[in-house]
Order: C-alpha cells, then sequence, then structure tokens
C-alpha cells in the first residue's frame, strides 16, 4: 500500500523546478515587463522611500513632545530647504567646474588617441556633445530660472511634482500604512508579520545608512579636493555622493575621473589626489561604513561585486542599484526561514 502512496512532496518540487525553469526560459520578457512598471510607477516608489526613510524623523520629534501635524510639516520644509538651499549654492560652481571638467576630459581623449594612434575622433565628439547639452541645462538653470526649465523639462517636472505629492501624502499616512499591514500580516500568521519585520527592519538600516553615507561623501570628497586645489572639487563630491549606490565601483570611478582629470594640471596636483583616493577609501571601506551600517547590513566583499556584476548584466543601472537591496532581502528571508528549509530538505530525502 505504501509503495502506491503518492509522493506529494516530490510533485511539489517538479513542479517547483518547472516553474524556475519557465521563469528563467523568459527571463528577458519579466525583465522589461518590471522595468516598464518600475518606470511607470517610479514617481511613487521614490515618494515612497523618501516617506519610509523620514518616518523615523517625525516619529522621533513627536516623541519629544512635537504634535504630529508640526512634526510633519517641519521634516517636509526641512526638506524642500535642503533641496532648493543645495540647487541655489551649487548650480553656479556646479556649472563653471562641469565646463572645465567637460575640457580636461576631451584633452585626455585627445592625448589617449595621439598617444597610442587611435582614431578616437566619433568617441570625442560624443562625449564633447554629452557635456555641452549638461552645460546647457545647467546653465539655463542658473540664468533663466525655475520657468525656464519647465518650459524645457515639462515630463521630468512632472514626475518631481507626482513624486513629492506622492512623499506628503506616503508620510502622512505612513504610520497608518504600517498598521494596516501589520494587521494584515497577522490575519495570516504572527510568522509571517515577524518574517516582514525583519526585512523592514534590514531595508530600513540600508536605506537610512545609505543616506547618511551619501551626505558623508558629498562633504567628505568635496572638502579634501577643495584644500588640495582640485578645480573640480564640487563635481568630484556630487560624484562621490551620487556613485555611493554603486558598491565599490562607485568609488573607483571617481577616483579614476579625479586623477586623470588632475594630470592636466600639475604633477603636485596628482600626488595629492593620489593620495587620497588611495587612503580615504579604506577608512570609509573599514571604518566610516560598518559604524553607519552595522552588522545587519555586513556583506562580503566579493558577494557585493558578484552581486552587482549580476545586476548590471540583467537589468543595467537599474540593476546595479538595486542588486544589494534584493540580495539583504533574499539573504534575510533565507536566515529566516533556514530551520524550514532544513527540515524540508530533511523530509525529501527520508521521501526520495
Amino acid at each position: 500500500m505504501s509503495k502506491n502512496k503518492i509522493n506529494y512532496s516530490l510533485i511539489n518540487i517538479t513542479a517547483l523546478m518547472l516553474l524556475l525553469y519557465i521563469g528563467f526560459n523568459n527571463i528577458n520578457l519579466w525583465i522589461k515587463v518590471a522595468s516598464k512598471i518600475i518606470s511607470l510607477l517610479g514617481p511613487f516608489i521614490i515618494g515612497f522611500v523618501f516617506a519610509y526613510a523620514l518616518n523615523p524623523v517625525v516619529r522621533y520629534l513627536e516623541s519629544k513632545g512635537v504634535r504630529r501635524w508640526i512634526a510633519l510639516v517641519s521634516v517636509i520644509l526641512f526638506l524642500v530647504l535642503a533641496v532648493l538651499g543645495l540647487l541655489i549654492i551649487t548650480l553656479p560652481m556646479l556649472y563653471d567646474q562641469v565646463s572645465s571638467f567637460a575640457k580636461y576630459i576631451i584633452e585626455v581623449i585627445e592625448n589617449i588617441g595621439n598617444r597610442f594612434n587611435l582614431n578616437l575622433g566619433g568617441f570625442e565628439i560624443k562625449i564633447a556633445d554629452y557635456f555641452n547639452e549638461i552645460v546647457k541645462y545647467i546653465g539655463s538653470a542658473t540664468s533663466s530660472g525655475v520657468m525656464n526649465i519647465i518650459s524645457t523639462s515639462l515630463t521630468l517636472i512632472g514626475k518631481i511634482i507626482l513624486g513629492f505629492v506622492g512623499f506628503i501624502y506616503f508620510l502622512i499616512d505612513m504610520d497608518k500604512i504600517k498598521e494596516g499591514f501589520k494587521n494584515i500580516l497577522l490575519s495570516i500568521s504572527k510568522k509571517t508579520y515577524n518574517y516582514f519585520k525583519t526585512l523592514d527592519v534590514e531595508i530600513g538600516n540600508y536605506i537610512k545608512g545609505l543616506g547618511i553615507f551619501m551626505v558623508i561623501q558629498f562633504f567628505e570628497y568635496s572638502f579634501l579636493f577643495f584644500i588640495v586645489g582640485h578645480p573640480n572639487w564640487l563635481v568630484l563630491g556630487l560624484l562621490a555622493c551620487v556613485t555611493t549606490v554603486i558598491p565599490y565601483f562607485g568609488g573607483l570611478i571617481t577616483n579614476l575621473i579625479a586623477i586623470v582629470t588632475a594630470s592636466l594640471i600639475s604633477t603636485k596636483l596628482v600626488i595629492f589626489t593620489i593620495i587620497i583616493c588611495l587612503i580615504f577609501p579604506q577608512l570609509d571601506g573599514y571604518i566610516i561604513s560598518p559604524k553607519i551600517y552595522g552588522k545587519t547590513n555586513n556583506v562580503n566583499p566579493l558577494i557585493t561585486i558578484m552581486v552587482v556584476s549580476v545586476g548590471g548584466s540583467l537589468m543595467g543601472v537599474v540593476g546595479i542599484i538595486a542588486a544589494l537591496p534584493i540580495y539583504l532581502l533574499i539573504r534575510s528571508t533565507y536566515l529566516f526561514f533556514k530551520k524550514d528549509i532544513e527540515k524540508s530538505v530533511k523530509k525529501v530525502k527520508r521521501s526520495i
């Protein structure tokens, strides 16, 4: 009788393997669908991320006796004033530095072509056109103000407005959203709730740590390149800040650009730039980063590089940025269900 008994575990595993095969066989289709969804919902996703990241600040102010509506208005005003202040202060300097930075990059391309007898004319034209567009855009924003930006970039402005409105609504209702989600999960099972709570803590730590680290990188490298006399100190500071979202590779890109542009100015500046690029990334990697992210987001460097490479191969820039958070979610899921997985594997082995 037992020999004729249906092996449901084996059937489930076979069905799972079949689904995985179908999924991987059509992975390009799923990537296109996911990219389209992200593109459409992008402003709201970004708004939700900002609301999620700043909600703890609102709750902290409430814990200090500040009324909720005052705390909400304060956080929103602070974000708006910080962004506007940064734009007002940095746009004029950024315009000058990007202009000179473009000249340095084009000069580097010309030197490489002449030294190695390479025909890089087409590439040089493309780089020049790209930087000319950036300079033109920043110049129009600096000289003509907000109205000119609106007239030339309606789509972008529309997305920013949608994201900002979404951010306000999400921030106002974030506690209700979390509470509603909590009740749904508890209605399923307490374990399901604890699982999503674990993911919430993991991603919350990552977002908070990334935000703090980006701000530190901006001020750290802007200041360092400024005191050694690098003419593009602000551009390099912004690059260091933005490329923080790309683990390891982002810092290498910024350092390489800093050294190459310094080589066109003076030997002394090259030496100082190389010293900065050798010493301070080590301090960031071994002292500052672990202090900010803590043990929860501690990932082996080799695994990080592999994850980022796979993400970039599958989804380009979006994949590179999303690779580490997705890995953290997968790792947290495995660790949370580790005992259940081990029990299931033993059960399957016994049934086979």
